[in-house]
């Protein structure tokens, strides 16, 4: 079962932990089953692929690899550093998520 996940599409986060610590980068896909999401310019790996139309030549592809959601942070808007996140309702009703460490609301 998947509960509300924190981090969503397009978020600027850092990773906490592993062998890209202290990287920043913008969260390009979701996996919400796998709990894991993929970061750009974060855990970056090698695929070895073979020739189609698409891609000719073929050959040793880097491309970006799925991270854990356990090893990235939201980055706060405010201080730049990483921070939890938390929900909140607003007078309007709506509902919208805040960066903990100052209280600034996430947008988009």
């Amino acid at each position: 079962m998947v509960s509300r996940l924190k981090i969503k599409k397009g978020d600027r986060v850092v990773v906490i932990s592993g062998r890209d610590k202290g990287k920043v980068g913008e969260v390009i896909k979701m996996y919400p089953r796998e709990m894991r999401a993929i970061v750009q310019g974060v855990h970056r790996v090698k695929r070895h692929t073979r020739p189609t139309q698409a891609n000719p030549q073929g050959g040793i592809v880097e491309k970006e690899g799925a991270i854990h959601l356990s090893n990235i942070a939201h980055v706060d808007p405010k201080s730049g550093k990483p921070t939890r996140v938390g929900f909140k309702t607003l007078k309007d009703g709506s509902k919208v998520r805040f960066a903990k460490k100052s209280g600034e609301v996430i947008d988009r």
